[in-house]
């Protein structure tokens, strides 16, 4: 019974093992920036930019259909855009980097979801709101292990300096000048993975596997390097487990992984051995001198 559940269908199914397969990639790749955008305190920037890219997606499912390349192209473009655009009107007006991002993150969802409308159905604009983990094809799982294979080897480039910028950034900028740099490239890394989480999981959703499993490694973990682990292990597991739950269950597959990991969250909360509730109102005893 426990195989036929939890072995089973990835045994038995094709698209049960290429689903399985993009959630592998969008963890190795998604959970490591999950944890910087919550170290940086950008994880709502990170939602913000996962709305940006949908005009972008739009317009090229205006011109080509549910095309992949050409979603993702213009996803990448609509991403960088706007992630440009608010960076600039921020540093030339008196109005604050996220008040900026919040704005073009609701004038991009509300363009995206107008165009799709436009030449689309309610279903096409169901799959690009929320995507479908199980209609990934082999052009589409090639693409997300691309883009991760290039976010493994950027983030392996500026490990450092963005960790010390998480740490101490004017100690970053006092001995170097990589911290420009590296904050653009970092944004770029968001983007591709947003845009990478979009063909599985949809614009809304996108920013799951990123976001909440950061969190739940919050909780279990004071070592940045801890932390990028237990969130790599998080998303894999609410992944498999979210999809074995789509299976037995008539839960979407995007929002079951993504309540699984929540799940996972609300667990660590209570329970995790670093600031969870539990931890705290029952500490463990301590040595005494």
């Amino acid at each position: 019974m426990l195989y036929d559940t939890l072995i089973g269908p990835f045994i038995e199914f094709e698209f049960m093992r290429r689903a399985l397969a993009g959630v592998v990639a969008l963890s190795l790749a998604g959970a490591p920036i999950g944890v910087f955008l919550m170290l940086r305190r950008m994880s709502l920037v990170g939602d913000a930019m996962a709305h940006a890219i949908l005009p972008g997606a739009a317009i090229g499912f205006l011109v080509s259909g549910l095309n992949l390349f050409a979603m993702t192209f213009g996803g990448l473009i609509a991403g960088f855009a706007v992630a440009i655009l608010s960076g600039v009107v921020a540093r030339t007006t008196e109005l604050k980097e996220d008040a900026s991002l919040a704005t073009f993150y609701l004038v991009s969802l509300a363009l995206g979801v107008t165009i799709v409308s436009m030449r689309g159905t309610n279903i096409d604009l169901l799959h690009v709101l929320f995507g479908n983990i199980l209609a990934l094809d082999d052009q589409t799982l090639l693409v997300i292990a691309f883009n991760a294979t290039v976010t493994l080897l950027a983030m392996a480039v500026i490990y450092r300096p963005l960790v010390i910028e998480c740490v101490d950034p004017l100690f970053l900028r006092t001995v170097s000048r990589a911290g420009a740099p590296t904050h653009l490239v970092f944004l770029a890394l968001v983007v591709i993975n947003l845009v990478n989480g979009f063909h599985a999981l949809g614009t809304l959703l996108s920013v799951g596997l990123m976001i909440l499993p950061a969190g739940v490694a919050r909780f279990w973990s004071r070592d940045i390097s801890g932390m990028i682990a237990v969130a790599v292990a998080s998303a894999m597991l609410s992944g498999y487990a979210g999809l074995v739950l789509s299976y037995v269950t008539r839960v979407p597959s995007g929002p079951a992984i993504i309540l699984v990991a929540a799940g996972l969250y609300v667990a660590s909360v209570l329970f995790g051995n670093v600031g969870g509730l539990v931890r705290r109102l029952f500490p463990g005893r301590h040595l005494e001198a």
